[in-house]
């Protein structure tokens, strides 16, 4: 598979699988919760609060490590392996691009102030547990 393909793999299942795990460092110690992602050019964002743990750990330490497209079927089971570096993002346009409906279960609309974004900016990518195959890293 040349790079070509593996990009087109991995933003097929960053596409095809919107939940996932985000982990970010609380204490030296990783802290791991399921998110909603949506994916942009391989930067990925997910909708939070501004009044939540993951947010006061991203201004302390703004690494952190995403699991996309494990479907538990069993090994061999394919998925994505995102390190990156988070910020925070609140802007209006941002807001406006990236909202939908299933939002308003946790928000106030598209003007609620508590609504942020983080923003994961990859340093890698790697296809992970095809049928047994080595992981392929991205060049990015």
């Amino acid at each position: 598979m040349d790079q070509k393909q593996l990009r087109e793999r991995i933003e097929s299942i960053m596409e095809q699988h919107a939940i996932g795990t985000l982990a970010t460092v609380e204490n030296d110690k990783p802290h791991t919760r399921y998110m909603t992602f949506l994916n942009k050019d391989l930067t990925l964002y997910t909708p939070t609060s501004r009044e939540t743990h993951k947010a006061e750990e991203i201004d302390k330490n703004n690494n952190v490590h995403i699991l996309l497209g494990y479907q538990g079927d069993g090994i061999g089971d394919e998925f994505v392996e995102v390190a990156g570096t988070a910020s925070i993002r609140d802007d209006k346009n941002l807001v406006e691009d990236l909202w939908f409906d299933d939002m308003n279960n946790w928000f106030g609309g598209k003007e609620d102030p508590e609504l942020i974004f983080l923003e994961i900016k990859p340093d890698s990518i790697r296809l992970m547990n095809k049928k047994g195959e080595a992981p392929k890293s991205l060049d990015l």
